[in-house]
């Protein structure tokens, strides 16, 4: 894909009647970099430089919509073809134990959780996962779009990302999201205890052809499966998460109550709380105290 990048740019310059010195003084390059991407050597172009190249050359937007395909050769074998996969799935089944699936995320929130990454070096490498994320979710638009459910571990609410802002935007996009007929969004509270899938995420894919894929990842590692039986078993595993999950107007609910806490943020003192402060007020007024569940005090019954 670098080198298919590259061809297209060394075409347009031609057409152009530019140099690669003309070129890259019109992006504010040096020459030596527009040779590079030209040659697909050295480092990737950057979002921005593509940008820069596509607005020179009057590509448009040819080259700003392969620059996420020359990128993609920089994830590991088994991710690119997960997300190959992922482009052509015409069901999308998603169990999410950390973290707000890539395709619900707001940008915010993907900046969030990328910037944490082991393998991101710069601003400049971040802005870019980012772009790639936020351009994946165009899928869910499309004509061909996937229908995605998506199970969401209680913690995926519970763990403000990025702040409590970014938080409550990602929560408020869960809920707009749910009102799609081709999304549908369920939660895993805790009460449930313990299931198959703890400590990671489970991804199946059903494909046009019948066939199926799994993905199963962890912080720092993920793996593709694609043999039939196992790809079953992973599947019946998703169907007890689901389940096990609160139905999905119940779900709602609770993300829209977990996202009504985090607006009022911490100056509201939990119930246990208000209920210490209560009983101490109580003490030093001399009534009586209240019960531990916080029941009402009885009234005083008057003589007769």
């Amino acid at each position: 894909m670098a080198a298919l990048f590259g061809a297209r740019v060394r075409k347009l310059r031609t057409a152009a009647g530019l140099t690669q010195a003309e070129l890259g003084a019109r992006t504010h390059v040096v020459s030596t970099r527009i040779t590079q991407i030209e040659r697909a050597s050295g480092a990737k172009p950057t979002l921005e430089l593509a940008r820069a190249l596509d607005a020179v050359l009057g590509a448009d937007h040819l080259l700003v919509d392969l620059w996420p395909y020359v990128h993609r050769e920089a994830f590991p074998d088994w991710s690119r073809r997960f997300m190959a996969y992922s482009e052509r799935a015409v069901d999308i089944r998603q169990y999410a134990a950390h973290v707000v699936p890539g395709l619900l995320q707001t940008e915010d929130y993907a900046r969030a959780v990328l910037k944490v990454g082991r393998t991101l070096g710069s601003k400049e490498q971040l802005e870019e996962r980012v772009a790639i994320r936020m351009g994946r979710q165009k899928r869910l638009d499309t004509f061909d779009r996937p229908e995605l459910w998506v199970v969401l571990d209680e913690a995926v609410l519970r763990r403000p990302v990025g702040g409590r802002a970014v938080m409550r935007e990602q929560l408020a996009r869960l809920l707009d999201a749910a009102t799609e007929r081709h999304v549908t969004v369920q939660v895993l509270p805790f009460d449930q205890g313990e299931h198959e899938v703890m400590g990671g995420s489970l991804t199946v894919l059903a494909l046009p052809d019948g066939s199926e894929a799994a993905y199963t990842e962890g912080a720092h590692h993920g793996q593709l499966i694609e043999d039939p039986e196992e790809v079953r078993s992973f599947s019946l595993t998703y169907d007890r998460l689901r389940a096990a999950a609160l139905p999905p107007l119940m779900s709602l609910g609770m993300i829209r109550s977990v996202m009504e806490d985090n607006h009022r943020g911490a100056k509201v003192p939990s119930r246990s709380e208000r209920r210490r402060v209560a009983q101490e007020q109580l003490q030093q007024s001399g009534r009586r105290r209240l019960p531990g569940g916080g029941g009402r005090i009885p009234r005083r019954r008057p003589r007769p």
